[in-house]
C-alpha cells in the first residue's frame, strides 16, 4: 500500500501565482505543500532572453503584502531585477516547497478530497489549487517538419541572444510580445531580419503626457471581469497588445521597422524545402493592429475630456509605410535565411489531471478559479477573473480569493468532523 502524507492543501506549480496562494494559506494557517518541478519562479530565472524585460511599469508588480518598493515605479524591471523580487518576496514567508518534483497524477480520493502522485513521494489532499501556468509546450506548427534540415528551428523558449542564430537572416514567426521583442533584439544587433506578421494588436507605450497602461488602470479598464466582458471568448483567446518596456519603454511600430530594413510578411501558412508560404494578409495585419493601437489612443482622449484633465496633446497617427504588394512565397536560399525563431505561443498540458474539471476542448473550467469539483482550483491563467489575473497586477486579488474558498471549506470540514 503506497503510503501518503496528507495536507490541507497542495499547490502544484511554484511561480507567482502558487506562491501567492501558499502565503495567505500560511496566514490562515492551513497546512500545504507547493510541489514544483523545476526550482520556484523557474519560468522567469531561465526561460527567458537576456534582455528581456517587464512590458508592464513596475507599479504593477503588487505580489500580497509586497508591492514594488523601488525608486522607478514607471520604469520597466529586466530579467534579474525581476527575479530578485520574486525571491525577496518568497523569503518574506518562507513558502513549504518542494522543488524539482514532477506532478505525475491527480486522481479523486474515494470519499472526498485527492490522490497526488509526484516524482518526490505521494499526497493525500482536502484541496488542490493548479498554479503551473498555460505555457508548458511550445507551439510549432506540423508543416515545420517540411523545412529543409539545413535551416536552424528555434523556439522562442530556447532563444537567448542573437548569437545563437547563424550567419544569415532569420525568419521571426509571430507578433506578441514575444515575438516583436526578440525581432526588435535581433535588428538591433544589425542582424538580418524578416517578421511574419500575425494578427496580434498593438498599444501606444506614452501617449498624453502618461504610459498609456496607466490612462487605462485610471479608466476602470484593468478592473472589468470576464464576467462583464463584452465579448469573453474573444477577452480569453486574443493575443496580447504589443509594445516594449526595453530601454524604457516605447511602442513598437512595425511600418517603422519595415522602413528600417526588416523585412515584413504576412502569416505563414506553410512550408517545403527552402520554400515558405505566407498568407496575403500582411496589410490587413498591420492595419487591425494600428485600428487597436488607435482604438486605445480614442478612449485615453474621451477620458481626458470627459474628466476636464489637463494632459499635452499628441499628433494625428500616421501610417508611414505600406507594403508595395504581397509576398505570398520567398525561398530561403536566395533570401539568404539560414534561421527560423517561432514566437507563436505555447499549449498547457494538463494530461496528468485525470479530474472532471475540463470541457471538450480539454480546457480548464472554473468560476473565478473555482472548479465545480469540490476543492479543486486554477490560478496563474488570463482573465481568471481580470486582465491582470496572468500578470501580477492581480495575483494578489485572485489568491485572496482562493484561499478565502480554501479556507471556508477546511472550516466547515473541521465543523462536520468535530
Amino acid at each position: 500500500m503506497i503510503h501518503r502524507e496528507h495536507k490541507s492543501a497542495v499547490i502544484v506549480g511554484g511561480g507567482q501565482a502558487g506562491l501567492s496562494v501558499s502565503y495567505y494559506l500560511c496566514q490562515a494557517g492551513l497546512d500545504h505543500v507547493v510541489l514544483e518541478r523545476h526550482q520556484k519562479f523557474h519560468s522567469w530565472r531561465v526561460n527567458r532572453w537576456d534582455t528581456f524585460c517587464l512590458v508592464t511599469p513596475n507599479w504593477q508588480c503588487r505580489l500580497p503584502e509586497f508591492p514594488y518598493k523601488g525608486n522607478d515605479p514607471e520604469g520597466f524591471m529586466v530579467k534579474e531585477e525581476i527575479t530578485d523580487y520574486l525571491d525577496a518576496f518568497a523569503e518574506t514567508f518562507n513558502p513549504p516547497i518542494i522543488e524539482n518534483c514532477v506532478v505525475t497524477k491527480i486522481t479523486k480520493r474515494p470519499g472526498g478530497g485527492y490522490l497526488v502522485d509526484s516524482s518526490q513521494g505521494h499526497f493525500s489532499a482536502d484541496q488542490v489549487v493548479i498554479a503551473t501556468g498555460g505555457y508548458d509546450n511550445p507551439i510549432v506548427p506540423p508543416y515545420a517538419d517540411q523545412l529543409d534540415p539545413s535551416i536552424l528551428q528555434m523556439h522562442s523558449v530556447d532563444y537567448r541572444r542573437p548569437e545563437q542564430m547563424p550567419d544569415g537572416g532569420t525568419l521571426v514567426v509571430g507578433t506578441g510580445q514575444s515575438g516583436v521583442q526578440l525581432m526588435e533584439d535581433l535588428h538591433l544587433k544589425g542582424r538580418d531580419v524578416h517578421l511574419a506578421v500575425g494578427p496580434a494588436p498593438r498599444a501606444p507605450r506614452m501617449y498624453r503626457g502618461r504610459d498609456s497602461t496607466d490612462w487605462l488602470y485610471d479608466m476602470g479598464q484593468y478592473a472589468i471581469t470576464i464576467d462583464q466582458h463584452p465579448n469573453p471568448e474573444h477577452a480569453v483567446t486574443k493575443t496580447n497588445h504589443y509594445m516594449t518596456g526595453r530601454d524604457g519603454g516605447h511602442e513598437i511600430d512595425l511600418r517603422k521597422f519595415a522602413r528600417q530594413g526588416v523585412s515584413l510578411y504576412g502569416s505563414v501558412c506553410g512550408m517545403d524545402g527552402k520554400t515558405i508560404q505566407f498568407l496575403p494578409d500582411l496589410e490587413k495585419n498591420l492595419d487591425d493592429a494600428d485600428d487597436a493601437y488607435v482604438g486605445i489612443r480614442d478612449a485615453i482622449d474621451a477620458y481626458i475630456a470627459q474628466n476636464n484633465i489637463a494632459a499635452p496633446l499628441e499628433p494625428a497617427f500616421e501610417k508611414v509605410w505600406r507594403p508595395e504588394r504581397e509576398i505570398t512565397e520567398i525561398d530561403c536560399e536566395k533570401e539568404g535565411i539560414t534561421s527560423i525563431l517561432w514566437a507563436i505561443g505555447f499549449r498547457p498540458d494538463y494530461s496528468w489531471i485525470d479530474v472532471d474539471v475540463f470541457d471538450e476542448r480539454g480546457r480548464p473550467v472554473y468560476q473565478r478559479g473555482v472548479c465545480q469539483e469540490d476543492g479543486f482550483y486554477f490560478i496563474g491563467l488570463g482573465w481568471l477573473n481580470t486582465w491582470g489575473s496572468g500578470r501580477f497586477l492581480g495575483i494578489d486579488e485572485d489568491s485572496r480569493h482562493l484561499v478565502a474558498h480554501i479556507a471556508a471549506k477546511a472550516k466547515s470540514e473541521l465543523q462536520v468532523a468535530s
